[in-house]
């Protein structure tokens, strides 16, 4: 049994669940366009800002507003709750619609990604669960896995990855999917325990080597590979110029090829500044408040109670009214709960390669 429910890993836990919700807040005004025209709006990027009128996804959403990668994280997070530690790949796909249907009454532009989506549609269509996640290789499962990261130690890796996968194929079953997922959940947990930011790195491309085996195959480029060379890429560069290499040739599309290194790099270009990490990302341009989510999630773990102003805190809760406090402390408990010793049981090895 690991020993991780502290004070200083409960606001490392806290402080990773208010990190992915303070980035993918700071990213929603400036997702889905261009670095040029980010730059000619905002200039560098100073706080949360509203969405604007021709923003093509979150048109009018109040300043400090969440999307999607948070509320999915937290409907993650309440379905560990609810089995335990366990996923049960059914109840995620129906609770994706309703979250979907729910968007859709209020209005909102924010729906399932590309491979979620159609996941779900061919659950909710009759077609085997086993079957709906084969060509997702979006970046959908890495974007809400960090309550994996939190309620999972990492000194079992397999069993980490168990995890990942249990709550991921049934919508990405696809090693990329899977690999990009595992990577983000192994920083998590690894910076949780007290690991500086480039022990994490380095065990989430452990993971992801592990879980790229799993789910189907499908080319793409090697996430574990492509995190190496993205935080090498930016090494000692000034935050701008390291923005520039990220935007052109690390690429922040929604391909998880491309967003998960394009997180590891920003995190490598302010490792010590929670912050500046976050604004960073959210100025990328392209699907930045999933990169920026992810940042703000694996530098909470990793930075703790001093991580974010709490300007930014009273803001995210002021205006999302989300309870990430308690299932971030409900996560934890269940940390404490795993045995690290235990090893897979047939419902684990779902989305391994041939199934």
């Amino acid at each position: 049994m690991t020993t991780t429910t502290t004070p200083a890993a409960a606001a490392r836990a806290v402080a990773a669940l208010t990190g992915l919700a303070i980035g993918d807040a700071l990213g929603m005004p400036t997702q889905s366009l261009p670095r040029e025209r980010i730059k000619e709006r905002y200039g560098r990027l100073t706080g949360f800002e509203p969405g604007p009128a021709d923003q093509p996804i979150a048109p009018g959403m109040s300043a400090g507003s969440v999307t999607d990668d948070t509320e999915q994280a937290v409907l993650l997070g309440r379905l560990l709750l609810d089995g335990g530690g366990r996923i049960d790949g059914h109840r995620l796909a129906a609770e994706l619609l309703s979250w979907e249907d729910e968007m859709r009454r209020r209005g909102s532009l924010d729906l399932l990604g590309p491979s979620t989506r159609a996941a779900v549609a061919a659950v909710a269509a009759g077609r085997p669960i086993e079957e709906a996640g084969r060509y997702g290789t979006t970046n959908g499962a890495a974007m809400r896995i960090t309550p994996v990261g939190i309620a999972v130690p990492p000194n079992n890796l397999d069993r980490l990855v168990d995890r990942v996968v249990e709550a991921s194929w049934v919508t990405h079953n696809t090693g990329v999917a899977l690999a990009g997922a595992a990577a983000v959940a192994a920083a998590v947990s690894t910076a949780l325990d007290g690991a500086d930011l480039t022990t994490a790195t380095a065990t989430a491309v452990r993971a992801a080597e592990l879980a790229t085996t799993r789910g189907h195959w499908i080319a793409a480029a090697d996430i574990g590979a492509r995190i190496d060379w993205a935080t090498r890429l930016v090494a000692g560069q000034p935050p701008e110029q390291a923005a520039e290499l990220i935007y052109r040739l690390v690429g922040t599309s929604v391909a998880t090829q491309e967003s998960v290194p394009a997180a590891f790099a920003v995190l490598a270009v302010h490792p010590d500044d929670p912050w500046r990490a976050v604004l960073l990302a959210a100025s990328l341009g392209g699907d930045c408040d999933t990169i920026a989510a992810i940042v703000g999630a694996i530098a909470g773990a990793a930075h703790g109670a001093d991580a974010w102003p709490s300007a930014a805190l009273h803001t995210i809760d002021a205006v999302n009214h989300l309870p990430l406090h308690e299932l971030a402390i409900n996560l934890l408990a269940l940390r404490q709960d795993a045995d690290p010793g235990q090893r897979t049981d047939a419902g684990d090895r779902r989305g391994k390669a041939g199934q």
